[in-house]
């Protein structure tokens, strides 16, 4: 197999464990502490539900923040492939759970799936632009979307 490939893949799994990683760890601070409920998770506000589709997505765009940063080339390639990969996980997850309501939470995660490694695909691309715009120099604003 090329290193390239390896490469892709490589980009592509750390994608995933990032967001996989983050939103599990932030659900056990979330249950650790009395804010979250899992049992019944409809037993959660609305609002609360809503802080926890938000985070989701926002640790989405981090890993295909990553996945761009860490692709050998084709950046938006790549995050579209982790989006695929992610919208297939994730309408596996809404078939499997959907005895659990509130039904629109996975609904609107597998909605947010691919817009979300999108949008982290584009993040990463501005800042390599902007980094290579500073001749060397160390961009360390934002970047704008």
């Amino acid at each position: 197999m090329k290193p390239s490939i390896l490469k892709s893949i490589g980009a592509i799994l750390a994608g995933i464990a990032a967001g996989v990683i983050l939103s599990t760890a932030t659900d056990k601070i979330f249950e650790s502490t009395g804010i979250m409920k899992t049992e019944p998770f409809d037993g959660n506000p609305t609002w609360l539900i809503m802080l926890v589709v938000a985070y989701r997505t926002i640790f989405n765009i981090a890993g295909s923040c990553l996945t761009a940063r860490l692709a050998p080339g084709k950046p938006m390639k790549h995050v579209i492939i982790l989006g695929v990969i992610g919208l297939v996980l994730s309408v596996a997850g809404t078939i499997v759970m959907w005895h659990i309501p509130p039904h629109w939470y996975p609904i609107l995660l597998d909605l947010l799936a691919l817009p979300s490694a999108w949008l982290g695909g584009k993040i990463a691309m501005k800042k390599n632009i902007n980094q290579s715009d500073n001749n060397g120099k160390t961009n360390l604003s934002l970047p704008v979307v």
